[in-house]
């Protein structure tokens, strides 16, 4: 039994039994939505590697400097033109707020810039540390934070100026925004321009709206369990609404379709579910197998971010195949396009032959007779868009990454314009276990090494723990955290340091916020390759084995390697190079963030595939029918141009929407995506592959027949819809040429 005619049975039960089954669904969301209240867990924003160097050196220094695994915030005064903090009064005032902030409710210690050696060269920069006894994954009350901006009153009326930032003023803002909204609010005209109606419109967005509720309080809960990435939200409410709205109106389209030729409202849902339903079911188990497959890199953060997108993914396909095909029976007769519609008018143009064809028909039909100019003009336009992509620079976001509005930005840039670069990312060289009596040398001996290194700006005292264990050494780069050259003075100074801990035993080790972020990026590029391969492979079977072709899976991994190389090209040349970037809203110029080329090819890659299944599905169908390779990819385009192009619009138009939110996270994958499904879609599968599926002619439907016999037959076109069950006598004609008001089964 093929997977059709098993969801072509479950349609026929949902719409007989559409008011338990919206019951049951309704059931189970509220249920999702009790659990996320009664155990709702706190996202992290920890992006580590368990047991790596770094990460493992800054456990153990917060074991022996417990104070440092704590919130911070950072201070920033700075003397008005012509003062100097060497001034007892410019010092005096500075003295009275830290006096202040010492007494602030959390706060357990606060330093005093001019003790510390944290004063600017030129006298007018001072910095200030403030240690809260919240931990470093909590978050400090924001009536605590209030009352430490309004310590810097009295510095402020003495002149100064005063600002606030550090890790404890970070601000996480809400998943969902204005943004957003535009999103679908642009998506629901899309829709009703598509099906000529707001009834039509409605549906997808209100099985995706549903969809991404529960899917986010789904992850809610089990952020109570699991450490969730405080960016998968974020992320899975963009993947989730794209592709909810888009298999929702793939099965929606279908079902008008079937409605249109006269089928009863029970059997057209069936038959859109078996139909459209399959192709709906492999593109998502497509895009839940490569946003699964993160789970190779072993970064936590990613793994949790692939994680909650592919649970988005899940509950959207579930909704679109188990809970749509009831709403369809209830929604009834308001969903047949009228005779006269220009829906219907449209909708016959598409599957009648006879008539002239669609302009994605006539698209199609014009690259078929030119395929090789076709093939070529394609192929040299997206490897030009993708050059910039051979410079990509990678590196982790910080502080200097957020808006320039936001006092945590400002008050990096200030600290950077002070101090030099360096000071907003310091490393830390942490000596540990080392032999008895030996610490004190081996520190020193540490210290004596660092003096002179190419790349180091300057170096703190050596510094002791409070248990004798462990001693530090704090460095400052003469460049910045995100800078390349920060990363290869953390490999030099390890390689320096080896022979030290050879020849005195113990750990010396360098780390830091700053060298943690250098390892993820480092293992993240390292995974890349090895999570391609084994996304690729696995997609490449699904696909074998949905369209029984060995051409078909070959050329659809070629096309998405062209449009991914294409949208790397792009995000390297706004966020990297600042093209447009002003116009966008980019906060912040430089290395793109290390997450992004993973996290879009895992997403992206999924996508190419829906718009292949969906096309290529319906090409097939056509093929099987007519057994005419060229005039298969005409029909095919006949039949599912108007409708891809709508659902590729959604998902540019949803993605898109998300620049609006200017999260120096998210901004650069939303634009990788934006445009990589814009090309996937209009450039590569609506041009290049028709293009070489002309070439191929019958050859694009081989497969070896060794193959053909140990491969299940799928049947994503539903094919065998039409043939009758074995276990049944052949149905007898019925004598209405019209489906009467029972049979339409209109709901009550």
């Amino acid at each position: 039994m093929t997977m059709a005619v098993l969801l072509h049975r479950w349609g026929l039960f949902a719409a007989r039994r559409r008011r338990a089954v919206l019951a049951a669904w309704l059931l189970v969301v509220a249920a999702v939505v009790a659990l996320s209240v009664g155990f709702a867990g706190n996202f992290t924003s920890e992006t580590e590697i368990p047991g790596s160097q770094a990460q493992s050196a800054l456990t153990e220094m917060d074991r022996h400097f417990p104070s440092s695994e704590n919130r911070s915030a950072d201070i920033v005064f700075e003397a008005p033109e012509g003062a100097s903090f060497k001034d007892p009064a410019t010092a005096g005032a500075m003295k009275e707020s830290l006096t202040a902030a010492a007494t602030v409710p959390g706060v357990t210690s606060v330093t005093d810039p001019v003790e510390s050696g944290t004063v600017s060269p030129d006298g007018r920069t001072a910095v200030a540390q403030v240690r809260f006894s919240a931990a470093e994954h909590e978050e400090v009350p924001e009536a605590d934070l209030d009352a430490l901006e309004d310590t810097a009153d009295s510095s402020r009326a003495a002149g100064l100026d005063v600002l606030f930032g550090g890790d404890a003023f970070e601000e996480t803002g809400p998943p969902v925004g204005p943004a957003e909204a535009l999103g679908v609010l642009v998506a629901l005209v899309v829709l009703a321009v598509t099906f000529g109606s707001l009834v039509s419109a409605g549906l997808p967005l209100v099985t995706a709206l549903l969809s991404v509720g529960t899917s986010m309080a789904a992850l809610m809960a089990l952020a109570s369990v699991f450490d969730i990435y405080e960016k998968t939200p974020s992320l899975s409410i963009m993947l989730g609404l794209a592709v909810g709205i888009d298999y929702a109106l793939f099965i929606l389209a279908r079902h008008r379709s079937e409605l249109l030729q006269g089928r009863t409202v029970r059997e057209a849902a069936a038959r859109a579910t078996a139909t459209a339903g399959s192709a709906v079911c492999f593109a998502g188990l497509t895009v839940i197998i490569a946003l699964v497959g993160l789970t190779v890199t072993g970064v936590p953060a990613l793994v949790s971010m692939g994680f909650g997108a592919a649970v988005a993914v899940a509950v959207a396909v579930a909704m679109s195949l188990f809970l749509l095909p009831a709403l369809l029976t209830m929604t009834g007769e308001r969903l047949r396009p009228k005779p006269d519609s220009r829906a219907a008018r449209r909708m016959r143009h598409d599957s009648d032959p006879g008539t002239k064809p669609s302009a994605g028909a006539r698209w199609v039909a014009a690259v078929v007779r030119r395929p090789w100019r076709t093939v070529v003009t394609v192929t040299v336009a997206m490897g030009a868009l993708a050059l910039p992509a051979t410079q990509l620079q990678l590196a982790l976001p910080d502080e200097g990454s957020e808006p320039t509005s936001s006092a945590v930005r400002q008050t990096y840039d200030k600290v950077g314009e002070a101090f030099g670069p360096g000071a907003n990312g310091p490393l830390v060289v942490l000596v540990s276990d080392a032999p008895s009596g030996t610490l004190k040398t081996t520190a020193e001996e540490v210290a004596d090494e660092l003096n002179g290194v190419d790349g180091i700006a300057r170096t703190s005292p050596v510094e002791y723990s409070e248990d004798g264990a462990a001693a530090r050494v704090q460095v400052v780069p003469s460049t910045g955290p995100r800078d390349a050259e920060t990363g290869e003075l953390v490999t030099d100074l390890q390689d320096r340091l080896v022979p030290l801990a050879e020849e005195n035993g113990g750990e010396i080790t360098v780390t830091g916020q700053t060298a943690v972020s250098i390892e993820v990026s480092e293992k993240l590029s390292a995974a890349l390759l090895p999570f391609a391969l084994v996304v690729v492979g696995l997609s490449l079977l699904l696909l074998l084995a949905a369209f029984r072709s060995v051409a078909v899976p070959v050329k659809a991994t070629a096309g998405f390697l062209l449009s991914v190389g294409a949208s790397f090209g792009v995000i390297v040349a706004v966020f990297q190079w600042g093209w447009l970037a002003e116009a966008l809203g980019v906060p912040s110029i430089g290395p793109v963030s290390s997450f992004v080329p993973i996290i879009v090819m895992a997403i992206l890659f999924g996508l190419a595939m829906d718009y292949e299944v969906f096309l290529v599905s319906a090409v097939r169908e056509e093929y099987v029918r007519t057994g005419d390779p060229r005039g298969a990819l005409v029909g095919g385009a006949r039949n599912a141009a108007r409708v891809v192009t709508a659902a590729a619009l959604i998902m540019v138009v949803v993605f898109a929407s998300f620049l609006l939110e200017q999260d120096p996270a998210l901004m650069p994958i939303a634009l990788a995506l934006a445009v990589g499904v814009f090309l996937d879609a209009f450039v590569v599968r609506l041009t290049l592959v028709p293009a070489v599926m002309a070439l191929l002619g019958r050859a694009a439907w081989w497969l070896p027949k060794r193959l053909d016999k140990w491969l299940p037959d799928l049947d994503v076109e539903g094919a065998r819809l039409d043939q009758p069950r074995q276990d049944q006598p052949e149905p007898v004609p019925a004598p209405a040429a019209h489906p009467t008001k029972t049979e339409q089964d209109v709901p009550s």
